[in-house]
């Protein structure tokens, strides 16, 4: 299925402000396994909308980011800015759009039918643009289950942990401890519905410790992949959302011994003297495929 946590590879989504040349030749050139060309909060002052329309559209067109996948954030519901954004935008090379500020499954559910129309009107297979939902509020957070069932077009949802920590009037503590249990929960609620959880940005692009210590905690928790704002955060990203070489051989090893003896008539198999049940058998094989993925990348 082209929505499930199988189809992307999405270990780095990097911001790239739409507006700026600069920056964009910059994200041509980078690491990164998905490309968020920036239509809301970092294109100032209003009138530069249209111009990151006209560039993200003429760097799309001619090539620059054919390696990438591409996931325009546009602007949210009530800006005025969002059907310009996606006419302008719903073209070959955008694989979806990042969707602002989603609050309930109804957001969602408006965002997918006017996808749905424009495809309808411009002769585009239905579903072809799919869809990353950026969590931003507490009621985010606590309608992620509808948000998450509100689109087949969803393949992942991602965490805005400024503007959360803002609107539920919390401290973005240096520990990270405000921020715990929405990321928890946002995890939980993408791998419940088969798609993919992104983790927040990391606020602190010149403290890479400290950027460590969050992705070894991003991976505990379950996530794919994080928001990346410099790319000197992609390769630490890239590390710890990337099997291991050691992580890759034992699972083609369960793969293999479960086979043999499925085969063999044995039931289940055994490595290093512990059982290979269904779970650990399950789990070698995502590792296997996203291997496969970052093989093709």
């Amino acid at each position: 299925m082209e929505g499930s946590v199988n189809a992307y590879l999405m270990r780095s989504l990097m911001f790239v402000p739409g507006h700026n040349d600069k920056l964009l030749e910059s994200a041509s050139r980078s690491e990164a396994d998905v490309l968020l060309l920036d239509l809301e909060d970092s294109v100032q002052p209003k009138s530069n909308k249209l111009v990151a329309r006209e560039k993200i559209s003429s760097y799309v067109r001619k090539g620059s980011f054919d390696k990438y996948k591409v996931f325009p954030r546009v602007n949210d519901r009530e800006s005025g800015e969002l059907l310009k954004d996606i006419y302008e935008l719903t073209i070959p090379g955008i694989n979806g759009f990042v969707y602002p500020k989603a609050k309930n499954g109804d957001d969602i559910y408006f965002f997918d039918k006017l996808l749905e129309t424009i495809e309808y009107e411009k002769g585009i297979e239905i579903g072809t643009f799919k869809i990353i939902a950026l969590i931003e509020t507490a009621a985010a957070v606590m309608n992620l289950q509808e948000i998450c069932k509100a689109s087949n077009r969803l393949v992942a949802i991602t965490y805005g942990s400024e503007d959360f920590i803002t609107d539920l009037e919390g401290i973005h503590d240096s520990e990270h401890v405000s921020l715990f249990v929405p990321r928890a929960m946002i995890a939980m609620a993408a791998r419940a519905n088969n798609i993919i959880p992104i983790d927040t940005v990391h606020i602190n692009v010149h403290d890479l410790e400290d950027l460590e210590h969050n992705l070894i905690l991003a991976k505990k928790l379950g996530f794919e992949g994080m928001l990346i704002l410099n790319p000197k955060e992609i390769p630490l990203a890239h590390r710890y959302f990337s099997p291991t070489k050691e992580e890759v051989e034992n699972a083609n090893d369960i793969v293999q011994l479960s086979k043999q003896a499925f085969e063999g008539g044995e039931g289940v198999a055994i490595k290093n003297g512990k059982f290979i049940g269904p779970p650990i058998l399950a789990a070698a094989k995502k590792v296997l495929k996203k291997q496969i993925l970052i093989d093709k990348k």
